[in-house]
């Protein structure tokens, strides 16, 4: 009975005293009920044979005590307790050489084995590279002392008996190695508990790490962005034209070379930190949350500001060329124009300011008198001229010409200028008209002439200014129209011809009448300066100009054709660019929410999405060597597509975007469902669940929607419950539920992960139950890099019980899991 109490740790009822056959029966008969209450079957062992000292019956009652009380409660894997113990024996030695345990009698026989065992639990007590396999008893003999020195297991076996026997007591071998068993049992406990810290060590500090690189890609990509958006907000303008052509050249380098690798940059980031958000919950962990400044939305807002500023300044670049363009055009034709009415009123002034008509003869009195009405004829003409100079130069302080100053002194020079001719204009008829009462007759030929030489002759000069005039056009037709002009002025030549001829029959006339009558010209006509051979060279200088003028309208019929093709070319491809990257937007959509196959098999069909794609990037390069060659041809619109090459930046940047996010769901939810032990038709069945009640299609529910879900899976919802699921699957209050966000949650209820407490329960293994742990129990039981993690980051045990530099690993598991700080 003492036995048993020893053993089982348990108190048998009192014996009775007294040295009579009766009293040691009745003591051996509680023993027997003792076992028999413990479920173990006694099989023809009563009380009389013990007392009468039945060794049989003696051996078999020990054996039924030590297999009940030693060798029952071993357990491995579920086994039966010799399988467990001799599976535990099987893995302890499985590194040892010249050692195989395969039973409890012949594997036993050379000692190895034992020696393997100790040594694999302290090997400071045996070298066991010393051993020799043909050295059996010294085998033996060394583990028996050994392990009834330091292990306290009683020297139960004789060497020589179990070498010198064929087969060893199985019964007798298995009692003593069940002794190592409960020998070394706590320390296997702290194994455990050591691996099971390190694991969770080692998945937070993966997780730091990640959240290290997150902080430190997010910062330096919110930097580009803060230092590339003062460059895009710069509108300082230029005042050449080559230097406006040359920041629009940057900004072409910035789209092709410097935005690219940044785009990739922020499609990486939001893929790390959905890969990390979805470990920390695997891992049980508080969600990760950014510096301030640099969550993926704050990356979101600053990249779409990057993008508006972009876009503005873009077409504050084309709006400058255009202004630029619009002035150099402006500035030539006014040049042009000033210099035509400058070489016109070359010497008018001097000529209103003679005095001729004071010793003029009547003749030539009435000629001065017609020649100075054709002058003002001349000058009403020139007016609409002057008024288009002024115009032209209002255009450019309006557009803010850089030689601004110039343009205005030159205008005002030439409005003074014509202020002065109107006066002295005005001047000489008054005075013509004073005198003109002392004369009377004057050659009608001569002033017909003039008069009809006149307003030809400003007919002729209208008509140069035109055919030399300068053009600008952006499209076909407007070129046309020109053409349509300059063909209509064509036809009115045979007219000015007729009249030409008439205009120099008149000269014929007067010659005819001289000869016949012996008149003797002066060779001048006195009421106009123009004479026969003037109006003949400005009639062969105007049907001169009239073939270059075709020559110059068809060149620039050839150029708007040649930019027509360029439109034409660019549509082409805009338009099947454009509904393309469309058709992948929907067919990633439907890939997204296809629960056909399997997750891998979405993974492949995305894989094989993304690769088609990337292959496609040679289609976007072409068309954006077209969009620049347009752009170099100063072509701004495009009448044959509704697509602009911003529209296909911006879906092109969206479907990469799109497609490297749906790739990153798949691989969260396959890394959910391999950490969580959820099979794939669990999946399918939540993703079915999703699908039915994700009624606009857009991979979101709205919370009734949800709510309804979860009453179709079988969940029992009250306003209180539904509201604390909301918070888990809608964290931010967006007021929708994702796909992701509904795996997470139905993981959550479906699967198992670490929790503080088992951490804790862990620590509580390694400090042998005290509610403290030293610094030599951690680095004995843990690795040298996870022991150091600990004690950098435990606080100080303050409880009383405790020794000086005792740490806290309740307070430092419960941070592990976000219930306090770490």
């Amino acid at each position: 009975m003492l036995l048993l109490e020893v053993i089982s740790g348990e108190r048998l009822p009192k014996p009775d005293k007294g040295k009579m056959r009766f009293h040691k029966i009745a003591n051996v008969n509680k023993a027997l009920d003792f076992i028999c209450s413990k479920g173990v079957k006694l099989v023809s062992i009563g009380a009389e044979e013990i007392v009468d000292g039945n060794t049989k019956m003696t051996l078999g009652m020990i054996w039924t005590i030590i297999l009940r009380f030693a060798i029952q409660d071993i357990s491995v894997e579920e086994t039966s307790a010799k399988e467990g113990l001799l599976l535990w024996c099987q893995r302890k030695t499985a590194p040892y050489r010249n050692v195989n345990v395969q039973n409890f009698h012949i594997s036993w026989k050379d000692g190895l084995a034992l020696c393997a065992l100790i040594h694999r639990h302290r090997p400071d007590l045996i070298d066991y590279s010393k051993l020799r396999k043909d050295d059996p008893i010294g085998n033996l003999n060394t583990a028996f002392e050994v392990a009834e020195k330091y292990l306290d297991i009683p020297k139960m076996l004789d060497a020589e008996d179990i070498v010198n026997t064929p087969k060893p007591d199985e019964k007798a071998i298995m009692t003593y190695v069940s002794c190592f068993y409960h020998a070394f049992a706590g320390a296997e406990q702290a194994e455990t508990a050591a691996n099971r810290i390190c694991k969770v060590l080692a998945v937070n500090q993966e997780n730091e790490k990640l959240m290290e690189e997150y902080e430190k890609l997010a910062s330096e990509l919110l930097e580009w962005i803060r230092k590339t958006i003062p460059w895009l907000e710069n509108r300082m303008a230029e005042q050449q034209m080559r230097a406006m052509q040359q920041k629009l050249e940057d900004f072409r380098d910035y789209r092709r070379i410097h935005k690219p690798p940044r785009v990739q940059e922020k499609c990486q980031l939001e893929i790390n930190f959905n890969t990390l958000q979805t470990k920390l919950r695997l891992s049980n962990r508080p969600a990760f949350m950014p510096s301030e400044g640099k969550m993926v939305s704050d990356i979101a807002n600053a990249w779409k500001g990057l993008e508006q500023v972009e876009k503005g300044y873009e077409e504050w670049l084309l709006t400058e060329i255009r202004r630029l363009e619009r002035l150099d055009h402006l500035a030539e034709k006014f040049k042009q124009k000033c210099s035509l009415h400058q070489s016109w009123t070359s010497g008018k002034e001097e000529l209103l300011s003679m005095k001729d008509y004071e010793s003029a003869s009547l003749m030539e009195i009435r000629a001065l008198m017609r020649k100075h009405e054709a002058f003002e004829s001349d000058l009403a003409a020139h007016q609409d001229r002057v008024e288009q100079i002024a115009a032209i130069a209002q255009e450019l302080n309006e557009l803010d010409y850089h030689d601004a100053s110039s343009v205005n002194a030159r205008c005002q020079g030439i409005c003074d200028q014509w202020d002065n001719l109107g006066t002295l204009t005005q001047k000489r008829r008054d005075s013509l008209e004073r005198v003109e009462k002392l004369w009377e007759t004057i050659d009608q030929l001569y002033l017909e002439f003039a008069k009809r030489a006149a307003p030809f002759n400003n007919w002729m000069d209208g008509a140069m200014e035109d055919l030399q005039d300068m053009f600008i056009v952006h499209s076909t037709e407007e070129i046309h129209s020109l053409i349509t002009a300059h063909d209509q002025f064509k036809a009115t030549l045979p007219e000015a011809d007729k009249e030409r001829m008439a205009t120099m029959g008149i000269q014929s006339e007067i010659v005819k009448i001289a000869q016949t009558y012996g008149i003797k010209l002066s060779g001048v006509n006195p009421y106009t300066n123009l004479s026969p051979q003037d109006i003949t060279n400005k009639w062969e200088a105007v049907k001169h100009l009239v073939p270059l003028r075709d020559q110059m309208l068809q060149e620039e019929v050839a150029r708007q054709q040649a930019n027509e093709r360029l439109r034409r070319q660019f549509a082409a491809q805009a338009n099947i660019i454009g509904p393309w990257i469309q058709t992948k937007m929907e067919e990633i959509g439907h890939v997204s929410v296809d629960i056909a196959g399997s997750l891998e098999e979405q993974m492949n069909n995305l894989k094989q999405y993304e690769q088609n794609i990337i292959n496609y990037k040679c289609n976007i390069d072409k068309l954006e060597g077209d969009h620049q060659l347009s752009q170099e041809s100063l072509i701004f619109d495009n009448k044959h597509t509704n697509y602009t090459m911003e529209h296909i930046r911006v879906g092109w940047e969206q479907l990469l975007t799109t497609i490297a996010r749906t790739i990153n769901e798949v691989e969260n939810q396959i890394l959910t469902r391999d950490a969580k032990g959820i099979s794939q038709e669990q999946l399918n069945e939540f993703r079915a669940s999703f699908n039915h009640f994700d009624r606009k299609r857009n991979g979101m529910m709205d919370p009734d929607d949800f709510r309804a879900c979860l009453i179709s899976m079988g969940y029992d919802l009250g306003e209180v419950e539904f509201a604390r699921i909301m918070t888990l699957v809608d964290s931010n209050n967006t007021g929708v539920v994702t796909f992701q966000a509904f795996i997470d949650f139905m993981t959550r209820e479906t699967a198992e992960t670490d929790t503080a407490d088992q951490v804790m329960a862990s620590f509580k293994i390694l400090a042998s139950d005290k509610a403290y742990i030293t610094v030599d129990e951690l680095r004995r039981e843990l690795p040298a890099e996870q022991a150091e993690y600990c004690i950098s980051r435990m606080t100080r045990y303050i409880g009383a019980d405790g020794p000086s530099g005792a740490l806290d690993y309740i307070s430092f598991s419960s941070a592990l899991y976000g219930e306090s700080d770490l």
